[in-house]
């Protein structure tokens, strides 16, 4: 399976983020259920403004229960 581009591109950017030192943990609320999500964030300027721009949240729970990797499940 292939990660799509907008995926890669996203993914670069928040490396860049935390290379500079701009990335951001929020306390967001979920729009659909009005629960808090825990937010990774780029974060920029704009004048003197901040931007925080959400790239995805934490995962609630054990992540090693949550996600099943490509090929063999054992390698997380």
């Amino acid at each position: 399976m292939a990660i799509p581009d907008h995926h890669s591109r996203n993914f670069q950017t928040l490396l860049r983020a935390a290379e500079d030192g701009n990335l951001a943990l929020m306390e967001c609320t979920d729009s659909a259920t009005g629960e808090p999500k825990y937010v990774l964030c780029a974060v920029g300027r704009d004048g003197e403004a901040y931007i925080m721009t959400p790239f995805g949240h934490l995962c609630e729970g054990d992540p090693y229960l949550a996600y099943v990797p490509p090929g063999n499940p054992e390698t997380f």
